[in-house]
This record gives C-alpha cells, structure tokens and sequence, in this order.
C-alpha cells in the first residue's frame, strides 16, 4: 500500500530529481534517514525508474535534433494485445516514449532523430514494416513551449508581425 507520505515524496522528486535529501527531509517533515529509506524503497519498487534533466535543446549551439509524433494503427495479437507490438516498437533506440492510446490511432511513438528524413527512414524501414502495423501518421515538434511541467523561453516573445484580413 501507497502512503500518502510517499506520493508527496514522488511528487517532489518528478518536479526536482535534484532536490537534496536535506530539502525532502524538511519539506516532508520528515528525517533524512526517513526519506533515504523512503526512496530506496521505492526504487526497489519500481515506483522510481531513474532521474533525469529536461534539456531545451534548442539552446544548444548546432545540435536541436528533431521530435517526431507518430500515431500507429496496429492488430493486437492474441494472447498478448497491444503489449508485444509495443514492446519490439519501445526497443528501438530512436524511440522515446510509446503510449496506448484511445481513439483513432492504437499507439502514440515519440522518437528523436538528427534529421527529417531520419525520421522518415525509421518509420519507412524499421516501424512501417513490423507485421502488425496497419498505418502510421507522423506529426513532427516545431516548437516546444511546455513539457513536463516546465514552459521553454517563458519570456521569449513573439517577435512575428500579427497578419489579420
């Protein structure tokens, strides 16, 4: 069972991985040793898969890479579903992020690529051809101005002429 101690914790940590265990401690009300064995606990649980920074890629000098959304239809297979075709899709190393989804389309891909037409050849050459993929529709990230919680360039303004009729 879950604590609610816990959930504040994984809350803290989802918003600053690199939050100090001396910052957790009093933000919990809780001591250090406390939180230390909360979060190895959960780590152990897998309720912590890892730590990461959320880069904005756009700052970096000759290197931005391009993000791309692709919708897949697939056939789910028997016994297993949607889960084996997600599986061989979320093992290739360009792919970021695979979601189940609802509506038109069965699963949502995020995968990162240096180029367009390395977009293009992955899902031509490694995600077109799985044999329960029916159909995909990429969309491709112009510009990212919020993610995971955190807005990109908060005063960056337009600098675009407004065109009206």
């Amino acid at each position: 069972m879950v604590e609610q101690l816990d959930i504040d914790l994984l809350d803290l940590l989802e918003k600053n991985g690199r939050m100090s265990l001396d910052m957790i401690a009093k933000t919990l009300d809780i001591s250090e040793d406390e939180a230390s064995q909360r979060i190895k606990k959960l780590e152990q649980k897998n309720a912590i898969l890892g730590y990461s920074a959320i880069a904005n890629w756009s700052k970096v000098l000759d290197y931005e890479g391009v993000t791309a959304m692709i919708d897949v239809k697939v056939t789910p297979t028997r016994g297993a579903g949607f889960d084996k075709i997600a599986e061989r899709i979320y093992r290739f190393p360009e792919v970021k992020a695979v979601y189940l989804m609802s509506g038109a389309y069965d699963l949502s891909v995020s995968i990162q690529g240096k180029t367009m037409s390395d977009i293009g050849r992955f899902v031509s050459e490694k995600l077109s051809t799985l044999e329960s993929v029916i159909s995909t529709t990429t969309h491709f990230i112009l510009k990212k101005y919020k993610h995971d919680g955190v807005i990109f360039d908060p005063d960056d303004d337009d600098k675009r002429i407004v065109v009206s009729p």
